[in-house]
């Protein structure tokens, strides 16, 4: 009986215990301030995390009639990629420029031989597919009367000012177009944090090259592939797609859309190593096998270096000489034609964080090294801050943040918000020596 009582007063002690407990966690609750959850700046009263902890630097870049003459019905093309070298330097890679349309001049026009109900242009849509008014040959190679899409140079594109700087004030600042007749598709653009010299590279997916330049780029310093020759041997690529570098004498490259390999060098262009087998494209989950190699990060502080099988929605991480070492999915499906998602390229910022594009569903996507994910903003649109197709992400030592777009045509700055978590904000580029 002795017993029972003292089971029962227990259960009972430990009963009141927890309400007790209970309690108090709610009053804690309570207490904190209203909308403090998970959100870029917590205690925010009304607004969303359209730019997350970001806000858009409206004007910026300028229209291109504003920097340069004759630009007044021009505007800027497919945007492949954008490196900051600082705040006052910004260089983009594109694929040239296109013809400036003005909405408020357009007439609604029925489209019934495309189909019933169909109109152009839709309110809130954009009026075009950047890409699709761009061919893919080098300049002295095209011809208008083999272009299936009726392609007019001069009138629905034109090969000019496709490597550009642009700066602070959103100007265009500096135009390299002494090389616009060398580039068929320019992919990828960087600078070595490591390099003293500040050395230009940029890799030309469909002219199966990397090129070095000197960092006003009135030179060409090296070459890696062999320009307009695709191959699968040491001295060709078959659309080679992003670069990045480990240290000060080691570098990596992704190739890519079709030789599905990654190819270690020094940066003296020397092969160390090379690894990658072609896989399937879609639910692909063997080690070192991936379809369509589009993005490559690394991590200096444990060189590690993590590669992006885009077709399988997967991140592989191996060793800095090609050692499998793990992987995690962007979505479980690992399917892309069965998953919303189409992570075009990631970056790893000194924050020791990944931070991916992700075209399918128009957001920038924060994990953690191991895969946990973290944040993620954005929303798709013609508007300022609007994304479509972001293709190449960079920031700076300012915390500024910038996108290219492949099919909206442009790319953006954007701040941070002041009083932002900074755990949302993506992480600043490696230290550098510059």
């Amino acid at each position: 009986m002795k017993q029972r009582t003292l089971t029962v007063t227990a259960i009972a002690g430990g009963l009141l215990a927890i309400v007790l407990l209970g309690s108090r966690i709610g009053g804690t609750q309570e207490q904190q301030p209203p909308g403090s959850g998970f959100a870029a700046i917590p205690g925010l009263t009304g607004g969303q995390d359209m730019f997350g902890p970001y806000e858009v630097v409206q004007n910026w870049p300028k229209p291109m009639s504003e920097s340069l003459p004759g630009h007044e019905n021009w505007t800027y093309s497919v945007m492949m990629d954008v490196f900051a070298e600082s705040p006052d330097r910004v260089l983009v890679a594109s694929q040239g420029e296109l013809p400036l349309l003005d909405r408020s001049k357009m007439e609604t026009v029925r489209l019934p031989q495309v189909g019933p109900g169909l109109m152009f242009p839709v309110n809130r849509l954009p009026l075009r597919q950047a890409g699709a008014g761009v061919p893919r040959v080098l300049p002295t190679e095209y011809d208008s009367s083999t272009d299936r899409r009726g392609r007019v140079e001069g009138v629905d594109f034109r090969y000019e000012h496709t490597i550009f700087a642009v700066n602070r004030e959103g100007f265009i600042s500096e135009t390299f177009e002494q090389w616009d007749d060398i580039w068929v598709r320019p992919h990828d653009i960087e600078i070595s944090p490591y390099d003293p010299e500040k050395h230009i590279w940029i890799v030309d997916a469909a002219g199966h090259s990397v090129r070095k330049f000197t960092n006003d780029m009135s030179e060409i310093v090296l070459t890696l592939g062999t320009p307009g020759e695709p191959g699968e041997d040491d001295t060709h690529f078959r659309r080679p797609t992003f670069l990045v570098f480990m240290d000060a004498n080691t570098m990596y490259l992704a190739d890519g859309y079709d030789n599905q390999r990654v190819i270690k060098y020094d940066m003296e262009g020397n092969i160390l190593a090379q690894w990658g087998e072609t896989g399937k494209s879609g639910g692909e989950t063997r080690p070192g096998y991936w379809y369509n190699v589009h993005g490559i990060a690394v991590d200096p502080t444990t060189r590690e270096v993590f590669v992006n099988d885009r077709e399988n929605l997967r991140v592989q991480v191996f060793d800095e000489d090609g050692n499998y070492l793990r992987e995690w999915a962007f979505d479980e499906v690992q399917n892309r034609s069965a998953s919303p998602m189409d992570v075009h390229s990631f970056i790893v910022t000194r924050d020791r964080k990944l931070w991916a594009a992700d075209q399918g569903t128009h957001k920038i996507l924060g994990y953690d090294l191991d895969g946990h994910f973290l944040y993620s903003w954005g929303s798709w649109g013609e508007y300022p801050g609007g994304m479509w197709g972001v293709h190449g992400m960079s920031s700076d030592n300012e915390g500024n943040f910038y996108t290219a777009s492949v099919n909206n045509g442009r790319i953006q700055k954007f701040r941070p918000r002041a009083g932002a978590n900074p755990e949302f904000l993506v992480g600043k580029p490696w230290p550098d020596v510059w």
